[in-house]
């Protein structure tokens, strides 16, 4: 079945792999791995509104995760061209601030509370759209323009 050069190989290999963890290790078990921290959010003074809109638009598209890529582009489609200034600036803060996506899908879909800093009348249009009481079919993101 295995010749000798393949029963070698694959003793190699197992070798290896046992042992791989150990090559990347300091050798000491308790030692926490190294955070890179998070960049906060950079506010965008003097951002035109369509421009920020249309930013806002495809960070709505964009997560990362497609459960908020869903949710927040099929939200934008529908609420962001009419949105205020200040509904505006909501919004942009409460996708680009928070440093885990998961929390806004769990403020939205109400298993986690929303902390004070991010409940707003945004939050709770979100909240009211991620229920979906009008059961669109929400599979895919809604064409860019259309």
């Amino acid at each position: 079945m295995f010749g000798v050069s393949q029963r070698i190989n694959l003793s190699f290999t197992r070798r290896i792999a046992r042992n791989f963890p150990r090559l990347l290790s300091s050798g000491n078990d308790n030692e926490q791995p190294e955070l890179i921290p998070v960049p906060e959010y950079a506010e965008r003074p003097g951002e035109e509104l369509e421009v920020r809109k249309a930013r806002l638009l495809y960070q709505s598209r964009k997560r990362g995760m497609l459960e908020n890529g869903l949710l927040l582009s099929t939200f934008a489609a529908k609420y962001l061209k009419g949105m205020t200034e200040g509904q505006v600036e909501q919004y942009d803060k409460l996708i680009n601030k928070p440093s885990n996506d998961w929390e806004i899908y769990y403020w939205a879909t109400g298993n986690k509370p929303t902390p004070q800093e991010y409940q707003s009348e945004i939050m709770d249009l979100l909240k009211e759209h991620a229920k979906n009481k009008e059961k669109d079919c929400r599979i895919t993101q809604p064409p860019l323009y259309g």
